[in-house]
């Protein structure tokens, strides 16, 4: 085990190899006390929330401990920045596809089944029940219905978007939509039984 002087002393990338040969996380521990700040003020400027810039620091670095072992790092500040960034990235991108799959489903649910909410008002639950349900059925959609049912519904593309964005013609997008709500209809039912 290093003494506290002699880990301070050592440069990044003498960190990194001897925690390849040890496994001492102690020697990312020092690459932590190192960068924490670095990596809270680009998780900062992608969140722009403090709570969720820490959770994401602690997040990177346990991530770190493994990917440390099995990627070869030659200059660690840059590579940290583009780790914390790709994890930013895919954390607000998961964030705003499951926020978009929410609102769509709440802007079309009554395309999807039948809803009496003016009588019988959901709970937080049943929606949150419901809405898995929702995504369960659109995976058990062929490939062409699913793509054209999330482009259409999910992300408010409209009907020549979706064509050009799949490559289907303009007749098959409508009867993709249309079977694939009528499948969604179905799957639903058949859940709800």
């Amino acid at each position: 085990m290093f003494g506290f002087k002699n880990i301070q002393s050592l440069s990044d990338d003498e960190l990194i190899g001897k925690y390849k040969k040890t496994g001492d996380n102690s020697f990312v521990g020092e690459l932590y006390k190192r960068y924490t700040h670095f990596v809270f003020c680009v998780c900062l400027k992608y969140f722009k929330n403090e709570d969720d810039s820490k959770e994401a620091v602690m997040q990177i670095f346990e991530k770190l401990l493994a990917d440390l072992k099995t990627h070869n790092v030659e200059k660690f500040k840059p590579w940290l920045h583009v780790v914390t960034r790709n994890h930013c990235l895919l954390a607000l991108r998961s964030e705003k596809y499951r926020q978009k799959f929410e609102d769509g489903y709440k802007n079309h649910q009554e395309v999807f089944m039948e809803n009496n909410n003016h009588l019988y008002p959901d709970s937080e639950d049943d929606t949150e029940i419901k809405l898995e349900l929702l995504g369960d059925a659109i995976k058990l959609l062929n490939e062409e219905q699913r793509k054209c049912i999330e482009l259409f519904y999910l992300q408010d593309k409209s009907y020549n978007d979706v064509a050009e964005i799949t490559g289907y013609d303009l007749l098959k997008v409508k009867s993709y939509i249309q079977n694939g709500k009528r499948n969604l209809k179905i799957l639903m039912t058949k859940e709800n039984e």
